[in-house]
């Protein structure tokens, strides 16, 4: 990124005359040609307006990346307009910085955001999605509508991202979170700029394999390594589309197979606390099956505990007798359905076009007939994989399915017993607020809910009892964030067909219940 001019101000004797000319001559793959090109941002600016005065790139540039800020967020690159101008007829996309707010920054945007500001993690999400707004106001200002904004994640000295706990570094997430958001909510596709060490230290090496990657070689006299980041595997699993090394004069950049510049195919939501967002709109959605003729349902969240009427989405879904929403099972960054089919005991991935719609689907598994419940917690041995857990009917053991991330399995691991003695089980996320997924079950005979918090490994905490009188329910499940707060909630119909939404408190508990539906009787199955 730019950040590497900012990294180094004085020059360095020796770098070769082809490097300093713009350009290292270099044949290309032949199964491809890559592009040439280059980034800049405010150390291209004279030195009058505080750049340092470094050169533009050569005119013989094949595109070129501007970066939208003076190094930190909420500033902007003092020579934005005048950059603009001079890259009017090159390939261009654009560049904004993240980073971990200030105090300050945090009160002053922690409300302006999507998110219900009751809760840290909603207002560290709100402030990644003022960050994003700052940079996109500041492209109107000078009518710079690139195809493109990748998302700058590394170190920043003058803001340091914290990143000594596995709880910071997810807080680190949000602020890329809403910055995703952000740039989705104003039109842009977006991706990821960093280095496999810098991404590790600031995110935990978070795995977005939805969401497409800008990556650095680092400091280089040649390309060759760059080439090399377009064939490996990327900092967070997404297809890498652009590849960067630089020197003491310039960054330059090349791009990892013919690519014409057009926006990129919009990732899907990424909601870490969630699993069942269907139609990527950063919204948590219910789905539903109507008894009467197996149509399935999609029922649109709007972010503030409320849905949308029903939109048929398939047809025909009587044949399965369990649903349920893993997440991304197969890695593709969308949310999907894992089904079984009663006739066969087959397990169906119905993979979620990340739209609402469907793509083919997959046979998962065979023989699932022998479980009496089918559960996708999310990621519940901390591999950043999807998993599923499922209770065997006769002996009442749980089953941990470790997924993939392929849409396959790993093998299975027996993490509990005596699971029989509940008559639901669900998974809403990361109910207790300590960064690992967890499990509610409702007991049969007493009509208690206990919290089976996970370990994050694969493994259980002590059980904690949370509710009573769940026996009244005749459905209970567990969306995640369905009010927009950032933690995980419940919903739950009575016997008289209201949906009700229990909303979790981010530590294990609830607030008060809210009545977000009626006539659910006429629903045999919510997932």
């Amino acid at each position: 990124m730019i950040g590497g001019t900012l990294r180094r101000i004085v020059l360095v004797v020796g770098t070769s005359l082809a490097l300093l000319s713009g350009f290292v001559t270099v044949a290309p793959p032949a199964q491809a040609a890559p592009l040439y090109g280059h980034d800049i941002s405010w150390p291209q600016c004279p030195t009058s307006v505080g750049g340092f005065g470094l050169p533009l790139p050569p005119a013989s540039t094949q595109f070129v990346i501007i970066g939208l800020t003076k190094g930190l967020p909420f500033t902007e690159n003092p020579c934005l307009a005048s950059q603009v101008t001079w890259t009017k007829t090159k390939k261009t996309h654009g560049y904004a910085m993240a980073s971990y707010p200030t105090a300050a920054q945090l009160s002053t945007y922690g409300s302006r955001g999507p998110w219900a500001a009751t809760s840290r993690a909603a207002r560290l999400s709100n402030v990644g999605y003022a960050e994003a707004k700052f940079a996109v106001a500041s492209m109107n200002r000078v009518g710079f509508r690139p195809p493109v904004v990748w998302i700058d994640v590394e170190p920043r000295p003058a803001q340091p991202w914290p990143s000594s706990t596995a709880a910071q570094q997810r807080d680190n997430r949000l602020i890329v979170e809403g910055m995703m958001r952000g740039l989705r909510d104003s039109g842009f596709s977006y991706g990821l700029y960093s280095y496999a060490s810098g991404w590790a230290a600031i995110t935990g090496s978070w795995r977005l394999p939805g969401v497409p990657v800008w990556a650095t070689a680092g400091r280089l006299d040649y390309p060759s390594e760059a080439l090399d980041r377009c064939r490996q595997p990327s900092f967070s699993g997404g297809r890498v589309y652009l590849a960067q090394w630089y020197d003491d004069t310039r960054d330059y950049d090349l791009t990892c197979e013919p690519y014409a510049f057009t926006p990129l195919a919009m990732p899907a939501s990424t909601l870490s606390r969630s699993t069942a967002d269907f139609d990527g709109d950063w919204n948590t959605d219910l789905l539903a099956r109507v008894t009467a003729t197996g149509d399935l349902r999609l029922y649109r969240g709007k972010g503030n505990g409320s849905v949308s009427p029903g939109v048929r989405i398939g047809v025909g879904w009587s044949s399965m007798n369990a649903l349920e929403t893993p997440g991304d099972f197969d890695g593709d960054g969308k949310a999907d359905v894992l089904a079984r089919e009663a006739a066969t005991g087959y397990l169906w991935l119905y993979r979620g076009s990340g739209t609402g719609g469907w793509l083919p689907r997959v046979r998962v598994g065979s023989g699932w007939n022998g479980f009496s419940s089918i559960v996708g917690p999310g990621d519940f041995n901390g591999d950043q994989f999807a998993d599923v857990l499922a209770r065997d009917r006769v002996t009442g053991y749980l089953w941990l399915y470790p997924g993939n991330g392929k849409g396959g399995w790993l093998p299975r691991v027996r993490v509990g017993s005596g699971w029989n003695s509940f008559s639901s089980i669900v998974g809403p996320g990361d109910f207790n607020g300590d960064g690992q997924v967890d499990v509610l079950a409702r007991e049969a005979a007493t009509g208690y809910m206990w919290l089976y918090p996970g370990n994050g490994k694969g493994g259980w905490l002590p059980r904690v009892r949370v509710g009573s009188s769940w026996n009244a329910m005749t459905a209970v499940m567990g969306p995640g964030d369905l009010n927009g707060d950032r933690t995980a909630d419940v919903v739950a119909r009575d016997a008289q067909g209201n949906l009700w939404l229990y909303r979790g408190n981010g530590s294990g508990g609830w607030l008060s219940r809210v009545q977000i539906g009626t006539g659910w009787n006429g629903i045999n199955s919510i997932f």
